[in-house]
């Protein structure tokens, strides 16, 4: 069953990624939607994955999802921890040198 987080904690965690991280939505989008993506939104999360909105050059969009690398989640800290992992397999699979945690 796909756990659902509280609405505060899903509006924290989007304003988080969409303000101080959005090249990192840009970096995951593109490692793990195999898609050329111009920009990038984070839309939601659940227990299993998060969701982004991709724009491409020819002005498509579509929605991406992303699984957790961990596997299924159910608590706000683990939701920063499997961010990390997305955003460090996306440096690995794109040859991007991570930043410091």
């Amino acid at each position: 069953m796909t756990s659902a987080f509280p609405a505060d904690v899903v509006a924290a965690v989007l304003r988080h990624m969409n303000t101080d991280h959005a090249a990192d939505n840009l970096l995951i989008v593109r490692a793990f939607a195999g898609v050329d993506a111009t920009s990038a939104e984070m839309t939601g999360f659940d227990g299993e994955g998060g969701d982004w909105r991709v724009s491409t050059a020819d002005d498509a969009q579509q929605h991406v999802r992303v699984p957790w690398p961990g596997g299924p989640i159910a608590d706000r800290a683990s939701v920063r921890r499997e961010i990390v992992a997305l955003y460090d397999q996306a440096c690995e699979r794109l040859g991007v040198t991570p930043r410091p945690h």
